[in-house]
């Protein structure tokens, strides 16, 4: 994909990107004076406010619709902020577009982007129109999904794109409103290395005392920014009241943050980390070759249990494996749920590499 990285997006801001404003826009009185208590804030460069909200069920506030942009416009010419909503069909986009000036950024909701059919027709909408677009992942842990989101609007000639990570729906009951599985946003960014990454503390959390645990967990996984949902008063907000904080909540937080630099922009720090980084290549080199060496050896062990007719799986040296690695994890002062986790790579692998023996 051809991306413009976010710092071209914004060159009078720093990164990271900081997007803080309600879940929904409810009132002209609520939206300005969410958005002039924000606008206080120096991080802060982008407000945010759904004024279209896809609920579960019908009854649920869905959102005020296009009067919302008038209070949106009133912020933009008495704040510097910058102005971003939720679309989800063409006429949200077809609407906003024949108010000029007035939405900067437009984000696509997990919901949608779980949609192909949705993301085709609101990417042909934009065919030709100039305007970022952050799409945040779907609901349910699907890469391919996510990326082929983000294609189909760099398709038609968005390249002003950014992923919004927000989480994926848990099936089990955690404390968390969606689980975060980092690794997911991680392998996005190998993928699409300028592609802007923006995390939603707030949707992860589900609940205020989770979102700066979250959010320096992002930051110090060099995310580009941060969108959080902040409400003048989220006690009587008509959505996701738990998970919003107050404007000076929101300061606090921001001054909390510990904001890391990446040292891959800066030669100095580069430069000295190089030395271990290639001691680290040494060791990774020595680790594929003693795994290489153990495959060989499973291999062996296959042959003997195909000509002796073993099965594959013997219990109670797997239980015996486990119990001593991890055993000796704990005394060379090692987590022992990661050793136990890579044994159980090994094994899995190694059970394949005797299948195929078998089968032969």
């Amino acid at each position: 994909m051809k991306i413009i990285p976010l710092k071209k997006w914004f060159e009078n801001f720093e990164r990271p990107l900081i997007i803080a404003g309600p879940c929904s826009a409810e009132s002209r009185n609520q939206v300005f004076k969410t958005a002039e208590e924000i606008s206080k804030l120096e991080k802060v460069s982008v407000f945010r406010a759904g004024i279209w909200k896809p609920r579960t069920r019908p009854n649920s506030f869905e959102g005020v619709g296009e009067i919302g942009l008038k209070w949106l416009k009133e912020v933009k010419e008495k704040t510097n902020l910058l102005i971003s909503t939720e679309v989800a069909t063409p006429k949200h986009i077809e609407i906003c577009l024949k108010n000029p000036r007035i939405i900067d950024i437009f984000w696509i909701g997990a919901r949608t982007t779980s949609s192909p059919f949705s993301v085709q027709e609101l990417a042909n909408s934009l065919r030709g129109v100039d305007i970022p677009v952050m799409v945040k992942n779907p609901i349910n842990p699907d890469l391919d999904l996510w990326i082929g989101a983000l294609e189909r609007f760099n398709k038609v000639g968005i390249n002003k794109l950014a992923a919004i990570h927000r989480g994926f729906y848990p099936f089990e009951k955690t404390n968390l409103r969606n689980i975060p599985k980092w690794e997911i946003m991680i392998e996005l960014k190998r993928k699409f290395f300028n592609m802007p990454i923006i995390n939603d503390p707030s949707h992860i959390s589900g609940k205020r005392k989770f979102i700066f645990e979250i959010s320096q967990k992002a930051l110090d996984l060099n995310v580009d920014g941060l969108m959080i949902e902040s409400h003048i008063n989220p006690e009587k907000a008509l959505s996701d009241p738990k998970q919003q904080l107050k404007p000076f909540e929101l300061e606090v937080l921001l001054k909390k943050l510990k904001f890391r630099k990446s040292f891959e922009e800066n030669e100095i720090f580069k430069n000295e980390m190089e030395k271990n980084r290639k001691k680290i290549d040494l060791v990774d080199a020595q680790l594929l070759d003693l795994l290489m060496q153990r495959m060989k050896i499973v291999e062996e062990i296959g042959f003997y249990k195909k000509k002796n007719k073993l099965t594959i799986l013997q219990l109670k040296r797997w239980i015996k494996i486990i119990k001593t690695r991890t055993e000796n994890a704990k005394k060379l002062g090692m987590s022992e749920n990661f050793v136990k986790k890579l044994l159980e790579l090994i094994h899995k692998e190694s059970i394949l590499y005797q299948e195929k023996i078998m089968k032969n």
